[in-house]
């Protein structure tokens, strides 16, 4: 027999990235069909990522929580997607200024710089790189880390790219002119190369000047989106790693600007916005 489950939600963009967020105990069980169904953008509420909020492990911190990406993947983490998980939680705990929330990644810390209607931007302490190709993971036959300039063999030839990860795998690729490349269909392949044993996120990155680069994002799971914060972290990584830009970046994405940080010999930093965009209940018909 068939049951209506009514699931409330709260939806969020970071610069287009789009998620739904909900706390665990409104989720039914069987995550991967359920989250295909809800994100589905015509017959469901639509998104690139759904957001599972739980109660923290460690009593001080905020929350824990989940991201699953639109085939029903889990993501390890996702930098606008926190956000969005940032946005839901501050509404339910509007003094504070500072939150600290357990990932798959680990924890991380966000600090609120902005707040007008339903629009925040929040500071995101996204951790170290992580460079080590084992840790990655990234398993040719043979590779040094940090990954730079590796001969991914690919379709269209090999590409050098550079192997990074940000709590999940990302593969940086530097192109001239974006119309030149069929990145899509590129970013496609490259999830699925067989050195990446678990997926990989894919930036195509343009070099702008040593403070700015402009990327194109196909993420692991979901597709082309319009942006990407861990990806945009990774992007603005490799090209640091290639002595391409300083260590204060402005990333230009196709919904709007991103900046990042990475210190010498600290941890990675992103500073961008989320908006809400609505909240609503998700009538899930569940089989008994």
């Amino acid at each position: 027999m068939a049951k209506t489950l009514e699931i409330p939600f709260v939806k969020c963009h970071g610069l287009g990235n789009d998620f739904l967020v909900a706390l665990a105990s409104d989720v039914p069980h069987g995550f991967p069909d359920f989250v295909r169904q809800i994100l589905d953008r015509h017959t469901g509420v639509g998104g690139d990522g759904f957001i599972v909020v739980m109660k923290p492990t460690i009593k001080p911190h905020d929350a824990r929580i989940r991201f699953f990406n639109a085939d029903g993947s889990e993501a390890e983490m996702s930098g606008n997607g926190i956000r969005c998980a940032g946005a839901f939680l501050i509404e339910r705990k509007s003094r504070k200024r500072t939150l600290e929330i357990e990932t798959a990644a680990g924890l991380k810390s966000l600090e609120r710089m902005k707040e007008s209607g339903g629009k925040w931007t929040f500071r995101v302490r996204m951790g170290a790189p992580i460079l080590e190709a084992a840790k990655i993971p990234f398993k040719p036959t043979e590779v040094s880390s940090p990954v730079l300039r590796y001969r991914l063999r690919t379709r269209r030839g090999e590409l050098p790219v550079t192997v990074t990860s940000m709590g999940n795998p990302h593969c940086s690729v530097f192109v001239a002119d974006f119309e030149k490349v069929d990145w899509p269909n590129l970013g496609q392949e490259i999830e699925q190369n067989e050195h990446f044993p678990n997926r990989t996120n894919v930036e195509f990155v343009r070099l702008l000047s040593r403070n700015e680069i402009e990327v194109r994002f196909w993420e692991r799971g979901v597709g082309h989106t319009m942006s990407s914060g861990t990806g945009s972290c990774a992007a603005t990584v490799a090209a640091i790693l290639n002595g391409l830009t300083d260590r204060r970046v402005r990333v230009r994405t196709e919904a709007g600007t991103l900046e990042v940080t990475w210190p010498q010999g600290g941890e990675v930093w992103l500073t961008g916005p989320v908006e809400r965009v609505m909240k609503g209940k998700y009538y899930h018909h569940a089989t008994k």
